[in-house]
């Protein structure tokens, strides 16, 4: 049983940075292929970006890049989101979610989720 659990979410700022944590246990961390989502009120959950297992490739949504940085840390089996310049329209709940496969046929797990809000 692969378990996901975020932490590091809160109420910042616009313009604040914060740092979402991941940490995965159950299964070898390098097996996946991992994801932020987020879901804001209202709306349908949306990727964020992911990272390959190796931690070489990246991908990011349009309205996210050159503000976040997914990174993973093997040695600790977590995934981080680094999120700067934060905008009101990030405040969701984010969620990271592991692919043991190719993240094109989706993810396998899922973390519980951890709320981002940015005040204006």
């Amino acid at each position: 049983q692969v378990q996901l659990v975020e932490s590091g979410g809160g109420l910042v700022q616009a313009g604040g940075s914060l740092r979402l944590s991941c940490a995965v246990s159950g299964r070898t961390f390098s097996s996946y292929a991992m994801g932020w989502f987020r879901q804001a009120p209202g709306k349908e959950r949306e990727f964020v970006a992911r990272i390959s297992r190796s931690g070489d490739i990246t991908y990011y949504t349009d309205s996210v890049k050159g503000r976040f940085i997914i990174s993973r840390d093997s040695a600790k089996s977590t995934v981080y989101l680094q999120m700067n310049n934060l905008r009101p329209e990030d405040t969701a709940v984010y969620y990271c979610a592991a692919a043991a496969g190719s993240t094109i046929l989706g993810y396998n797990y899922w973390g519980q989720g951890t709320q981002v809000t940015v005040s204006s």
